[in-house]
């Protein structure tokens, strides 16, 4: 009988049989390692100059790949959780169509489905953090090292990642704003069919940020007959440069007071320009914005009600959109940087670019796919201004809204309306179903006698 305190430093002890059956694969069988592994192909060494440092510099790009594919599979999965929000909010329109005295909410928002894609993005924001500390190791290479072996490298250069294009375009960088260096892909992957098909097909399908924008156009309480959140804020902005206004007319000194005013006039121009849906889409039209009128709505109101249970999640996931942004653009910056330090200014990079000169222009705000959340706090107003909710949207924002739990009346209702349209019963099933209809809602939103049920754990929120 083992002795009840053994902790376990017998040898003996520490054999053990495997538990489960599986395919019978060792690690390194599992892994392919013979494959990973006896992918370093020094040039330097074929050319009998072996350099030592070009096996580092290999392995850390063959490393970048790997987690660029791992992005690209979070983000595909991302994309996909998205995608299925969009369909089924389509399929709820198409029924409130069809059946509009049945079904009026069409701006629901799945919190079992923003509590992975929060997961996912936060996956995707630690591996960029991974990446962006990667260049450091990079830098243990000297000028000198690297100069030993670059001339094997052309034409060979990192613009020729198809993985970072597929990133950036799944993203939802845009062709018109790549620099023009940028912008033709095909002279580098023309001999590759393959490769130009998979970046002519993540142009053409739906980006994270347009997604995204869908999904913040639902927004609850946008809706002029619902809470009306936009003519609300709208006022409160008002009120507040009116207030300011009014103290810098009090300000003695003229020359301060016409500061002031300047300063406030063009405060006021930043704040007309989201106000005027033309003047937004102009600016979205020259590229200074990105996002639709009705996605910045949502965005901002999301912003100053954050605290609410139902915008908890909805939140962070912005943060977490904007630290992607973030991060890639300090990955860029670092990489910049460790080109200029290892080659100057002046030199061509080896690929044919302009080297240091062309990724510099990869920095600007152009690269940026959610430079509108980054622009938000310019939309900020104090707390003591932002609009009261009232008591139906306090309590909208207070409960879990599940698509599943409706999904399958609306697809019901889609097909009952279409056959009720020619038939004399129509009026008698719309009234039952739209009795059961109100019947769930008010037990979704906890009206029934248990109105002040906590619900915060079951959506997954912080708050």
């Amino acid at each position: 009988m083992a002795c009840p305190m053994d902790n376990g430093t017998d040898d003996t002890n520490q054999i053990g049989s495997c538990l489960t059956k599986g395919p019978g694969l060792l690690y390194s069988e599992y892994l392919l390692l013979d494959k990973v592994l006896s992918a370093q192909r020094l040039l330097s060494s074929e050319y009998d100059k072996e350099v030592h440092d070009e096996h580092l510099f290999i392995v850390t790009h063959q490393a970048y790949e790997l987690w660029f594919k791992q992005i690209i599979f979070e983000l595909d999965s991302v994309r996909a959780l998205f995608s299925n929000e969009e369909k089924l909010h389509e399929k709820y329109a198409q029924a409130r169509i069809l059946n509009e005295n049945n079904l009026h909410s069409s701006e629901a928002i799945d919190e079992s489905r923003t509590l992975e894609i929060l997961k996912r993005l936060n996956r995707i924001v630690l591996i960029l953090k991974l990446l962006v500390d990667q260049v450091s190791i990079l830098e243990t290479m000297t000028p000198l090292d690297f100069m030993a072996f670059r001339d094997y490298l052309c034409p060979a250069s990192g613009f020729q990642s198809l993985q970072f294009r597929l990133l950036e375009n799944k993203l939802g960088v845009k062709q018109a704003h790549r620099v023009k260096y940028s912008q033709s892909y095909k002279r580098v992957f023309g001999r590759d069919p393959n490769a130009v098909e998979a970046i002519r097909r993540s142009e053409e399908e739906p980006s994270l940020s347009h997604l995204v924008q869908f999904w913040l156009a639902r927004t609850p309480g946008l809706a002029t007959n619902d809470f009306d959140f936009w003519g609300k804020y709208r006022r409160a902005v008002e009120a507040m440069l009116n207030e300011q206004r009014q103290h810098i007319h009090e300000e003695e000194e003229e020359e301060f007071r016409k500061q002031l005013l300047n300063n406030l006039a063009a405060r006021q121009a930043v704040f007309d320009s989201i106000f005027n849906v033309a003047a937004h889409n102009a600016l979205v039209s020259r590229g200074e914005r990105r996002f639709s009128h009705a996605a910045l709505q949502g965005a901002i109101m999301i912003t100053l009600y954050r605290d609410e249970p139902r915008f908890s999640q909805p939140h962070q996931i912005l943060t977490a959109l904007m630290d992607i942004d973030s991060l890639i653009t300090k990955w860029r910056y670092n990489h910049v940087l460790m080109v200029q330090r290892m080659i100057g200014s002046q030199q061509l990079g080896t690929g044919g670019s302009s080297g240091y000169l062309y990724l510099k222009t990869t920095l600007s705000d152009r690269y940026k796919v959610f430079v509108d959340l980054f622009n938000l706090s310019t939309f900020l107003i104090p707390r003591q201004l932002i609009p009261p909710l009232t008591k139906r949207m306090k309590s909208k924002l207070s409960i879990v809204w599940d698509y599943s739990d409706f999904e399958e009346d609306v697809v019901s209702s889609v097909e009952t309306s279409s056959v009720n349209a020619t038939t004399s019963s129509s009026s008698t099933e719309q009234k039952n179903r739209k009795d059961n209809y109100h019947s769930d809602e008010r037990s979704c939103y906890g009206i029934i006698n248990n109105s002040n049920t906590d619900l915060s754990v079951n959506n997954g929120s912080n708050n």
